[in-house]
């Protein structure tokens, strides 16, 4: 009798300890086509990856291109990490936005070996963010680059130096009395006066009062996408995985039958820490 009523209380405890079937729900779309249309080739998905935060989402396609989307409510509710750890209730699912696009990888040749390597994106990794640049690697079959994006200012000359009555007589159209600065001159007159100034060095008297320095202006932001470092000519065969490591200034990239490990500031240069290619490559079986 003992032996079933320990049994019966232990089944009692598997059935409270079953934790009940997750339930997927949908959330949010990106990319959705007209009814009717066709996907293209280079639109395909190929890669994606979330950062450690949870507050960025990089996608990588078959064209070479990397995608990024950012959290809509991360700056206001911070990090989802921070969260969790204090138990917040997520009253709806976390909605991201397009955030930027650039252009990874291009199709390339390989004359040695006569061989076309495709633009399609094998692998993105986040790295560490540093001063509010966002850092990723991306990887097609046989290179690795390593991008920094982040938010630029645009900056533009929003008015000339010289007045815009000084363009009379100097080869440009136009009859302005204006006294103040003219705004977006064509490169064409600024360019007359200054061949003006260059070819006769004698001032008038009195110099030219209209002369002004030109005013630079931040007039918005703009996320820039630039390649850091290119890896190359470490793989044989097409690179099918790489991994950051956690010091944050290493990585490592693997292909069918070896695994380099790489210093992100150092693109000439790897080391090889597994090679599992045969002396005789017939011996290969399920490869």
């Amino acid at each position: 009798m003992s032996g079933d009523s320990d049994e019966d209380e232990g089944r009692a405890v598997a059935s409270s300890t079953i934790s009940p079937p997750l339930d997927w729900k949908f959330s949010q779309v990106f990319g959705e086509r007209m009814v009717g249309e066709e996907v293209q080739e280079v639109d395909i998905i190929s890669a994606i990856e979330f950062d450690k935060s949870g507050d960025h989402l990089a996608t990588g396609d078959r064209g070479g291109r990397v995608v990024l989307f950012e959290r809509t409510d991360a700056r206001t509710h911070g990090s989802r990490k921070d969260l969790e750890r204090q138990d917040y209730q997520f009253s709806r699912h976390a909605e991201f936005r397009y955030k930027t696009e650039f252009q990874s990888h291009e199709p390339e040749f390989d004359y040695l070996k006569s061989l076309e390597i495709e633009e399609k994106i094998n692998k993105v990794r986040w790295c560490q963010a540093a001063n509010g640049a966002l850092f990723l690697l991306s990887t097609n079959d046989k290179t690795i680059k390593y991008w920094k994006v982040q938010e630029k200012k645009v900056k533009q000359v929003s008015e000339m130096n010289l007045d815009a009555s000084m363009i009379v007589g100097n080869g440009c159209n136009g009859t302005s009395t204006t006294s103040g600065p003219r705004l977006g001159l064509s490169n064409g007159c600024a360019r007359s006066n200054f061949n003006y100034l260059s070819n006769d060095l004698s001032f008038p008297p009195g110099g030219f009062p209209s002369l002004r320095l030109p005013v630079v202006t931040s007039q918005e932001k703009s996320l820039v996408a630039r390649c850091g470092r290119i890896y190359t000519h470490a793989h044989d065969y097409h690179i099918n995985s790489i991994s950051n490591n956690s010091d944050g200034e290493t990585f490592i990239s693997a292909d069918d039958l070896r695994i380099n490990l790489w210093n992100l500031e150092i693109s000439t240069q790897s080391f090889n820490i597994v090679d599992v290619k045969p002396t005789n490559m017939e011996d290969l079986t399920g490869i």
